[in-house]
């Protein structure tokens, strides 16, 4: 066994991440990205390979050079409300492209796989906190998307005998504790990065969507998860997949809950600074609570998130944000 790992969506905030995991745990991550929305100042700890997973012939020439002993496949298009507006693209990339990576898996005995799903497959569940088995019934196409591809992966598992982790991510947060990675989309949609903005440039205006849910105060709640605390679970889940051959599916969250105000509120306390907002109507697709109940992934590999207390997520956030605005 290589110690070799492919990370398709490497050069991205949370799989440059994961590449930091995997190298300060004695694995060799070999990055696969087209830079649509990675980064190439991301990669740096492994090496890197520009590709796309819908250019067939890529994707099985790299792990026919390679001798690979996993995949931690990250690499998809993951905004709710452009999948609304395009479904055709998200399907077509992230459901293609992961059967293309799936079949030169295949090809080439590569039967270890960590899947980079989302609490979107869940929709807008029925019962709080969310459990692993609760109905998934996703409401955007994104999530279809990811879902689709976790029914995919457990037929490969059927049939050809792949060994899975498909970690379901609850809302990813934060940044690199030693400053070296941190959340750079363009364009930026997740509320944290824009909270901090709105606090320090005084041109911006941040969009609350929806102030009628039936929350504590109206707005969206959801779980945040440190990023690095993310990263962590992947290790941990290959090292589980390595060593016993069991598959399992996991929720990646704090059993925990914030308001989009609470946000807003926490990040003027720490700042000093005023957070200027309007309210405009909901976004489609977006559902009122998601909460995740973590406790399998404790049982499973022993993962316990050690940063995601809202304070330091927006310590190293706030950091992050100063050191590259």
């Amino acid at each position: 066994m290589s110690n070799n790992i492919l990370v398709t969506g490497g050069a991205g905030y949370i799989g440059s991440q994961i590449c930091k995991s995997l190298k300060n745990k004695g694995f060799n991550p070999i990055v696969f990205d087209n830079l649509v929305y990675g980064h190439k100042w991301a990669v740096k700890w492994g090496d890197f390979i520009k590709g796309d997973l819908l250019d067939r012939d890529s994707i099985f020439k790299v792990l026919e050079k390679c001798n690979f002993d996993a995949v931690i496949h990250l690499a998809a298009y993951a905004y709710v409300s452009e999948s609304i507006e395009n479904p055709a693209k998200y399907y077509r990339n992230n459901i293609v492209g992961a059967i293309n990576l799936l079949d030169a898996m295949l090809k080439n005995n590569v039967t270890n796989i960590i899947f980079s799903s989302t609490c979107a497959t869940y929709g807008a569940p029925d019962a709080i906190p969310i459990k692993e088995n609760d109905l998934q019934k996703p409401i955007n196409p994104y999530g279809s998307s990811k879902l689709a591809v976790e029914k995919i992966i457990k037929d490969y598992h059927r049939a050809y005998n792949f060994k899975y982790s498909i970690l379901r991510y609850f809302n990813a947060a934060g940044a690199d504790l030693d400053g070296e990675v941190g959340e750079y989309h363009i364009p930026e949609t997740h509320l944290i990065p824009l909270v901090i903005r709105a606090a320090f440039d005084k041109k911006y205006t941040l969009k609350i969507y929806g102030n009628d849910y039936k929350t504590i105060d109206g707005t969206a709640i959801r779980d945040y998860i440190h990023v690095v605390d993310l990263a962590n679970a992947h290790t941990l889940s290959l090292t589980k997949i390595k060593n016993t051959g069991k598959s399992f599916c996991l929720n990646l969250g704090t059993n925990l809950g914030l308001s989009v105000m609470q946000i807003i509120n926490h990040v003027e306390l720490l700042t000093k600074k005023k957070v200027k907002y309007e309210v405009v109507s909901r976004r489609v697709g977006d559902p009122p609570i998601l909460i995740a109940d973590n406790n399998s992934a404790k049982k499973e590999i022993g993962w316990t998130p050690k940063y995601s207390n809202i304070s330091k997520i927006l310590d190293t956030s706030i950091e992050w944000y100063v050191k590259k605005y």
